[in-house]
């Protein structure tokens, strides 16, 4: 995962024009482009191959909407990741709950889907609120796994922001799990992924679990 910043380094109050208030990232994900005509090809190799006729009056133009079915859902969109000051000194739990989360399982290409709750108790810098849910997009419009998506997030806010600490829950209904094999319909499953003062320190551990709804 590649991202293309602005010019002077992310979080610094050096870039040109701009008030040292307000500090940009643009991000964008480094990944290689997706090839539409190979997709549709291959959606209509896989229609035969299940007995179906591609050609059909009612199958016809399903691998093209297929083929950009994927590509959406595994493409993020761009954004700008904006910074300001901590003029307040502010040292309490920011939490924004209940992220939609649309992912896709990368061992059958079946979606999971649920929520987020992404949590940091802010260093020298706030984050605006609307840019965690960005960045959960970021990472969770790829082939993924639910462990390594909650992983990324915390991991991401982490290296980016310097926040004293960083906490991300993610629940999830698997629909490879619900509509095949098991199918354990409605079954939830809840990874967690923590930094700082909030996988370290007992109290602010505690909080953020309690507001998130889970118990440590």
């Amino acid at each position: 995962m590649t991202m293309i910043r602005s010019e002077a380094e992310p979080f610094t109050d050096e870039v040109v024009g701009l008030p040292d208030a307000v500090v940009p990232l643009h991000v964008v994900a480094g990944r290689a482009e997706i090839d539409l005509p190979a997709a549709e090809r291959a959606v209509a190799d896989l229609l035969t191959a299940l007995g179906r006729d591609p050609h059909s009056v009612h199958l016809a133009d399903t691998p093209r909407r297929v083929a950009h079915a994927y590509a959406e859902m595994l493409t993020p969109r761009e954004f700008e990741l904006t910074t300001f000051p901590n003029d307040e000194g502010y040292d309490e739990l920011v939490l924004a709950r209940n992220i939609p989360v649309q992912s896709l399982c990368e061992h059958h290409m079946l979606p999971f889907q649920g929520v987020a709750h992404v949590g940091y108790l802010p260093g020298d810098r706030i984050l605006g609120l609307s840019k965690l849910a960005r960045v959960v997009e970021l990472f969770a419009r790829d082939l993924q796994v639910q462990e390594r998506l909650t992983k990324q997030v915390a991991d991401w806010l982490q290296g980016q922001l310097a926040p004293k600490g960083v906490g991300v829950v993610i629940e999830a209904e698997h629909l490879c799990m619900s509509l095949r094999g098991v199918r354990a319909a409605g079954a939830l499953t809840v990874t967690s992924s923590l930094h700082g003062m909030l996988r370290d320190n007992p109290s602010s551990r505690q909080e953020f679990f309690a507001l998130t709804g889970i118990n440590s």
